[in-house]
C-alpha cells in the first residue's frame, strides 16, 4: 500500500514538471520571436531611411547638373529663374514630368514637351527639393482615383476653370501669347498639382477655395471627358461656336450653293 502511494506521488510530480517545462519552453520561444521581430522592424526602418537618403542625394546631383544654372545651387533663384523655396515636390513633379522644365527657351510660357528624365529621376529631384525647401506634397490616392461626383465636378469646372480651359477642357488662348493647355492627356496627379501649385498663369486653389473633395470631383469630371467621345459626333476641336459657325458657313452653305449650281446646269 505504501509503495503504491509513493508511485502515485512520483507520477504527479512528473506531470507537474512536464507542464512547467512546456510552459518555460513556450515563454522562451515567445521571447525569442518577439526579439527577432523587433530586430527585423529596426532593420527595415534603417533600410527605408537609407533608401530615402540615397534618393535625396541622387536628386541633388541631378538638380545641380540640370537645374542649378537657373535656380541656383541653394535653390534661391538667379536672374534667369525664380527661387524654389516653398514650391515643394508637387510643383517639381508637375513641371518636370510634363517636360516644361528644364526650360528649352525663354518665351511667354513654358510649353509641355516630352520629359527629359525618367520617373525615378523626377521623384529623386522632387525629393531633394522637398528636403531643402518644403512645400505642397503628393495627395492621397483617393483624391486622384477618378471616383468622385462627376456631375458636381463638371459644374465646379465650368465655374472655376472653363473660362480659360474651355468648357470641354480643350484649352484656349490667353493674352500676350499665353494659352491654357488642353487637358485631354493630363494625368490626375498633374491636375491636382496644377490646382494646388498654380503653375504659370493658373491661380492657386487652396483648400479654402476648393476642398479636397471638390478637387477630387473636378478631376473625376475631366477624366470622364477624356474617356468619353463627344455625344454630338464630330467635335471640331471643341473650340466653341466660332469653329462650328465657320464649318456651317463653308461646308453647309457651300454645299447648298454647289447643289443650286448643279440643278441650274441640269435644267439648262
Amino acid at each position: 500500500m505504501a509503495r503504491e502511494k509513493k508511485r502515485r506521488q512520483i507520477g504527479r510530480r512528473s506531470r507537474v514538471a512536464t507542464a512547467a517545462l512546456i510552459g518555460a519552453g513556450l515563454l522562451l520561444t515567445g521571447g525569442i520571436y518577439a526579439g527577432a521581430s523587433a530586430a527585423m522592424a529596426a532593420t527595415d526602418d534603417g533600410s527605408k531611411t537609407a533608401v530615402s537618403a540615397s534618393t535625396v542625394e541622387d536628386g541633388k546631383k541631378l538638380f545641380q547638373a540640370n537645374c542649378a544654372t537657373c535656380h541656383g545651387l541653394d535653390l534661391q533663384g538667379t536672374v534667369n529663374g525664380p527661387s524654389l523655396y516653398g514650391v515643394g515636390e508637387l510643383a517639381v513633379h508637375f513641371q518636370v514630368s510634363t517636360g516644361r522644365m528644364p526650360l528649352q527657351m525663354q518665351g511667354p510660357q513654358a510649353p509641355a514637351k516630352p520629359p527629359q528624365f525618367t520617373t525615378e529621376q523626377i521623384n529623386a529631384i522632387a525629393a531633394y527639393v522637398q528636403s531643402v525647401a518644403p512645400g505642397p506634397t503628393y495627395p492621397s490616392a483617393e483624391i486622384i482615383d477618378g471616383k468622385g461626383n462627376v456631375a458636381e465636378g463638371a459644374e465646379l469646372f465650368r465655374i472655376n476653370c472653363a473660362m480659360c480651359h474651355n468648357v470641354a477642357a480643350a484649352g484656349g488662348a490667353l493674352t500676350e501669347g499665353k494659352f491654357a493647355p488642353s487637358l485631354d492627356k493630363t494625368t490626375p496627379l498633374n491636375m491636382y498639382a496644377a490646382m494646388v501649385t498654380g503653375p504659370q498663369n493658373m491661380p492657386v486653389f487652396s483648400d479654402m477655395n476648393l476642398t479636397p473633395d471638390q478637387k477630387r470631383n473636378i478631376i473625376s469630371a475631366i477624366l470622364y471627358l477624356q474617356k468619353n467621345n463627344s455625344p454630338g459626333g464630330f467635335d471640331l476641336g471643341n473650340l466653341g461656336p466660332v469653329s462650328e459657325g465657320l464649318f456651317i458657313w463653308i461646308f453647309g452653305i457651300g454645299a447648298l450653293i454647289a447643289i443650286t449650281v448643279w440643278i441650274t446646269a441640269k435644267s439648262n
